[in-house]
């Protein structure tokens, strides 16, 4: 990625010419230090925002007004706690940790925040953090946003019932990292944590009507899916639907005068 994006990197007065032009956007990687089966790293989510976000902002326009923050490393993820080396924020710190930054960074005029979310258990969180956010700074368009959901293509790529049960350090995680980090990914690969016991019909983990679901009910190895398929060729065809995809969006995003706000 350019050095010229990473925000952390500008003199104060570019950060201010930054945040002067029209539509410009931060765009802020979001993962997790949690247990991610025997197979992955802790850091398994940060890899993915970092790995993805760099190589999208690497492939876009040079013109675009978009910068990046360093990733936020620490999430909230109780469900995994139990398993040794899981770090979990409170909720409300996160909370506050995104409402502070983002307010800070309002204030130096920026437009928009992009919160590039790799971890799938904070996801309703972070909306929470967002629409608090802005709330308190109706000028910042806030978009709370998840690694996995937005590109096209994504599930296509995975079989049934994975792609409806590998919630956790499954099929796709593990085929992501092979492709990524290969040098991180230990030889297990577990199918567990998937219920001998169907739930109610209508009812799910997750979906519309899901459960708060802690993996310790489920899994003993950590894993919620089935990992034993896992492949790089797999993982290096998610990764190119990642980077395609949220390429595609962020142009879209950078090009137009959306979202609304009250500026």
């Amino acid at each position: 990625m350019p050095v010229q994006r990473c925000l952390e990197r500008l003199a104060w007065p570019a950060v201010a010419a930054a945040a002067a032009q029209p539509g410009s956007t931060v765009l802020w990687p979001l993962g997790a230090i949690e247990q991610h089966g025997p197979q992955l790293p802790l850091a398994t989510d940060v890899l993915f925002a970092e790995r993805v976000a760099d190589a999208v902002l690497a492939g876009l326009e040079p013109e675009l007004p978009i910068w990046r923050l360093p990733c936020q490393c620490f999430g909230f993820s109780p469900e995994h706690q139990g398993f040794a080396g899981t770090l979990s924020l409170p909720s409300e710190l996160l909370i506050s940790l995104v409402v502070a930054v983002g307010s800070q960074l309002a204030e130096a005029g920026f437009q928009r925040l992009v919160l590039f979310n790799a971890h799938g258990g904070q996801i309703a969180l972070l909306q929470v953090a967002a629409r608090e956010l802005r709330s308190r700074h109706p000028s910042l368009a806030v978009l709370p946003c998840f690694l996995w959901s937005g590109p096209p293509g994504l599930s296509a790529l995975l079989p049934q019932p994975e792609r409806r049960e590998g919630l956790h350090a499954g099929l796709a995680e593990t085929s992501l990292m092979l492709h990524l980090a290969p040098e991180l990914v230990g030889p297990d690969r577990p199918r567990d944590g998937i219920a001998d016991q169907a739930p109610p019909q209508g009812w799910s983990l997750e979906g519309a009507v899901p459960l708060a679901w802690r993996t310790a009910d489920l899994s003993q190895s950590g894993v919620i899916g089935d990992a034993s398929g896992a492949d790089g060729s797999l993982g290096e065809a998610l990764y190119g639907r990642l980077v395609a995809g949220w390429g595609e969006l962020l142009t879209n995003l950078l090009l137009s005068d959306w979202p609304p706000t009250a500026g």
